[in-house]
């Protein structure tokens, strides 16, 4: 089975897919629009994307993409991320001067780094950020990223767990192209639009509250070619092959201008 991903390897979401599916070869892609169109066209048969970090928020690319292909949500994984601070063989800490990383990352590692007096600097990727390191031989320079794409690369492991905050997840989704039916708990996820009227998110929340199903994720993103109208992305607790949620996805269809399903998926429990 082929599994694709963003970035070089080494990447948290390549770490992501070797927890997540017991067997994968997986395929590194430059973009997460090259991720699902390597779906899409049949390259891979499945995807692994980060859609929100526990620090960071959401990633609002993916969401987006979500909704451009027709693609389905096949499963979730949360991985708790643990950023090491990299530098080439024999560097000494204190010889380091910048560290390069994925932007998200450098957020998430901004009072190490301001405590250390070390300058960020954004670089496309966390393993990619290893791997220019390792080309460029600079030893003043780090870089941040995981403990396999340290080992990968043959790099130094100056510091691990160097971000400023313990609970540091990563929820990552399974994208594939059939819809899945899952087993036990379930989580679906929704997108839908409405009219711009007083009270209209309001009744179309409803619809869950009235049945008791648990909303664990409530997303607005901008509609496309129509400025100031937006998009509603909704997670629940439950499957489209529940009753209950059957119920509720057809009373929110009398609310909804558009409504879509992106998939039901096993929930993942850490």
């Amino acid at each position: 089975m082929k599994v694709s991903f963003q970035g070089e390897p080494g990447a948290y979401s390549e770490q992501a897919i070797f927890e997540y599916y017991s067997e994968a070869e997986t395929v590194p892609c430059e973009s997460f629009e090259a991720v699902f169109d390597s779906v899409a066209s049949g390259e891979s048969d499945f995807a692994i994307v980060p859609i929100e970090n526990s620090l960071a928020g959401s990633i609002h690319q993916n969401y987006d993409l979500l909704l451009r292909h027709n693609l389905h949500i096949a499963g979730e994984y949360l991985l708790r991320v643990r950023h090491c601070l990299i530098a080439l063989p024999g560097v000494k800490k204190e010889d380091i001067r910048k560290a390069i990383s994925h932007p998200q990352a450098l957020g998430q590692c901004a009072g190490y780094l301001r405590s250390h007096g070390i300058k960020p600097e954004q670089v496309y990727d966390t393993a990619g950020s290893v791997k220019l390191l390792q080309e460029s031989r600079a030893r003043h320079v780090a870089a941040i990223a995981s403990r396999r794409a340290a080992e990968l690369y043959g790099m130094q492991i100056l510091e691990e767990g160097i971000e400023d905050n313990a609970e540091n997840y990563t929820r990552f989704l399974a994208v594939g192209r059939e819809a899945t039916v899952p087993t036990g708990e379930a989580k679906t996820s929704i997108v839908f639009t409405l009219k711009n009227q007083p009270g209209a998110l309001f009744k179309a929340l409803s619809v869950f509250a009235l049945r008791d199903i648990d909303l664990t994720k409530i997303e607005s993103r901008p509609l496309q070619g129509k400025p100031w109208e937006y998009l509603f992305y909704v997670d629940f607790i439950g499957s489209t092959h529940d009753e209950v949620s059957k119920r509720a996805l057809d009373h929110l269809g009398e609310y909804a201008l558009t409504l879509r399903v992106l998939g039901s998926y096993p929930r993942f429990r850490k």
